[in-house]
């Protein structure tokens, strides 16, 4: 990630940081002070003299990057765990990267980064209190204090060592967030492994982010590719999973044959993008809204660029005779390599039917329901991850902008089949399903999911409404905890 792409935050990012920044603590939650860390919680650490809080500079899980300063979100790369050190002293540890917080000489002015815990005296801090229930890291090997450099107030500020003068850029406010035990990632996996006590704010992203219903796939040269909801099904590409830029249409001359489904409108639905074989495979949707005459179709290209595609026909439709409502696809490919495409919003569900591998259509006349929900679900997505098959679906209702009820949700199964259970055991086919984001702040009615498995773990791709209703693109990182339930932060 560059540091170009680290100046720039979302709209809704910066909204979120103010409202966090005038509402000063959160709500029911008062500052720490040195006596009373909780090692079980997260802590957001801010700066008396700037108001900025302690952040990993440029989201880098790398060895000895930097930390500094930047304006609050309450995102991971600003949440920090005190892990008892003994003698009264703490290793200060990133939820986001897992890396400890660490002093590496004790010159004025030596920059804080972040390293492996080695349980170094340099990676151990006590905490001194100051005057109004503020704080100061004292340095274990050093004995010098965690410092705003000269004062700055600016974004990137760098924190350093320095003597220890109680001065108001020495002075720092830990405001816990909730609970969670910390814990050692794999060195492979820099994700926290327990949940986040709260649902996060959406990851940074920048450029073109406008989306409604956005599947993901990266690219055999390391970018990104997202389709979406829009005229022809609408692209965007990234190279870093931050930047996005438009990238056309699948079909920018239009795809005639969905007409008789879509009343002549342009404006297709809810693709699923995946690649193999060497192709890019894509199933979307063609209805109109409220209508269960509906139909998924699939196009494949070898290159995923706007106009490259080729459409493979039609692989399952509803009429308005039918209880379920073809669109929403997804495709999962299974331990023993079937291919199965899910489905399905409102009406009676999640619906899944075997897929020919050789075609991309549909496998003979089998159809599995997986789950329901009265109010309303759809929008699936199945992957398998160790043990379990994971399904992710969206409860209730989107499209209304900021008054959006989306929430996303889920079960899981040793079969891709079923059945499908939420952490209490509940089977989703009755309603049952584990939420794990729902509207927060001036996030609206997050969903229509998903999961890309990316180099650094996980990853959730949904869209959600801004204040003024505007669809946008989110995107978390997903964790698991002890009995392997995922978890968004």
């Amino acid at each position: 990630m560059t540091g170009t792409a680290r100046t720039t935050r979302t709209a809704a990012v910066v909204v979120s940081a103010a409202a966090v920044l005038a509402a000063g603590v959160v709500a029911g939650m008062p500052p720490a002070s040195a006596a009373t860390v909780d090692t079980s919680a997260s802590y957001v650490v801010v700066n008396r003299h700037s108001g900025k809080a302690m952040d990993l500079y440029d989201w880098s899980t790398a060895e000895n990057a930097p930390v500094n300063q930047w304006t609050r979100n309450d995102l991971a790369v600003q949440q920090w765990q005190f892990v008892d050190a003994g003698g009264g002293f703490y290793k200060v540890r990133s939820r986001h990267s897992g890396k400890v917080l660490e002093l590496p000489n004790g010159g004025d002015g030596t920059q804080l980064v972040q390293s492996t815990d080695r349980s170094s005296a340099t990676q151990q801090f006590r905490l001194q209190d100051s005057a109004g229930g503020f704080v100061r890291f004292v340095n274990r090997q050093w004995g010098k204090v965690v410092d705003v450099w000269q004062w700055s107030t600016a974004d990137g500020g760098r924190l350093a060592g320095y003597a220890d003068l109680d001065g108001a850029n020495q002075q720092w406010q830990l405001i816990r967030l909730g609970g969670g035990t910390p814990t050692t990632p794999a060195p492979t996996t820099p994700a926290p492994t327990t949940p986040a006590p709260a649902y996060p704010q959406p990851g940074r992203v920048t450029g073109d982010i406008g989306v409604h219903d956005p599947t993901v796939v990266k690219r055999p040269d390391g970018t990104y590719l997202v389709a979406h909801t829009g005229d022809g099904i609408a692209l965007k590409t990234s190279a870093d999973r931050i930047a996005f830029r438009n990238a056309g249409a699948v079909f920018p001359g239009g795809a005639p044959w969905t007409t008789t489904y879509t009343g002549g409108a342009r404006n297709l639905w809810a693709p699923d993008l995946s690649y193999r074989n060497g192709r890019y495979h894509l199933y979307y949707s063609a209805s109109t809204f409220g209508s269960n005459r509906s139909a998924i179709f699939l196009a494949t290209s070898t290159t995923g660029n706007s106009g490259s595609w080729t459409h493979e026909g039609l692989v399952v439709e509803s009429r308005t005779t039918d209880d379920f409502n073809a669109i929403d696809p997804n495709l999962t490919v299974d331990d023993q390599g079937r291919w199965w495409l899910t489905f399905g919003s409102f009406w009676s569900g999640i619906k899944m039917i075997p897929i020919d591998p050789a075609t991309g259509r549909r496998l003979g006349t089998a159809m599995y329901a997986l789950a329901n929900y009265g109010p309303g679900i759809e929008a699936p997505v199945l992957v398998k991850r160790g043990a379990w098959y994971y399904l992710y679906v969206s409860f209730d209702r989107c499209c209304q902008g900021a008054a959006s009820t989306y929430r996303i949700m889920v079960g899981r199964s040793a079969s891709p089949t079923g059945p499908f259970v939420d952490r209490a055991g509940r089977d989703m086919l009755a309603g049952g399903g584990t939420q794990i984001l729902a509207s927060h702040g001036s996030v609206h009615g997050p969903g229509h999911q998903a999961v890309l498995a990316d180099t650094d773990g996980d990853v959730l791709f949904y869209h959600y409404y801004a204040e003024n209703g505007a669809s946008l693109l989110g995107v978390n990182r997903i964790g698991y905890d002890a009995a392997a339930w995922p978890y968004v932060y």
